[in-house]
Order: structure tokens, then C-alpha cells, then sequence
């Protein structure tokens, strides 16, 4: 639960802004080589996908092993990442969220 809370914050706090907080922290790049760098050192792939602020791409990348990574890419193909870390858990499908 504390997870996908943690990623409905991020998604809305990239809605209310114009410019992804990730800029700041200076680790952008091509989204191909982000994509490429989590598969191959931490066997991250695609879990979920949004728009944020009606321009910004958010995807949410986890392993197996429960490594996480959130990037943002621009509608210019500027990618950040803006979160990543640990203990990442895959809820059921059938979970009702409005009863955690």
C-alpha cells in the first residue's frame, strides 16, 4: 500500500507541475538508455504507465527482486528520473485499494 501511494503522490505532484522535479536533480537523459541501463543492472521492466499534466510521460519500472525506478519523459524527450528504491511488491489484480 505504502508503494502505490507513494506513486499516486508522484503522479500528482507531476500534475500540478509545469517542469518535472527530476530536472533538478540533473539525472536526465535518452529514455532508451535509461530503459536499457534498468534491464540490464537491475532487470527492471514496465509496470505501469500514466500522463501527467497532460504532456509528461510517467513509467514505473520494478524487478523481480523489488528494485523500483519512476522516469518522466517530456513531450521534448527529456527523461529524469524522479524516485527509485526497494521492496517494490505487485498487487493483485482483483485488490480493492479503497479498502487498504
Amino acid at each position: 500500500m505504502i508503494k502505490f501511494s507513494f506513486v499516486c503522490a508522484c503522479v500528482s505532484f507531476l500534475a500540478l507541475c509545469a517542469t518535472s522535479p527530476a530536472q533538478a536533480l540533473g539525472m536526465c537523459g535518452k529514455r532508451a538508455d535509461f530503459v536499457k541501463a534498468l534491464n540490464d543492472k537491475y532487470q527492471e521492466s514496465g509496470k505501469a504507465l500514466a500522463i501527467a499534466g497532460q504532456v509528461n510521460l510517467v513509467e514505473v519500472f520494478a524487478s523481480k527482486a523489488g528494485t523500483w525506478t519512476i522516469l518522466v519523459t517530456t513531450p521534448e524527450g527529456k527523461t529524469c528520473i524522479i524516485a527509485a528504491g526497494n521492496s517494490w511488491e505487485d498487487l493483485p489484480p482483483s485488490k480493492n485499494l479503497t479498502s487498504l
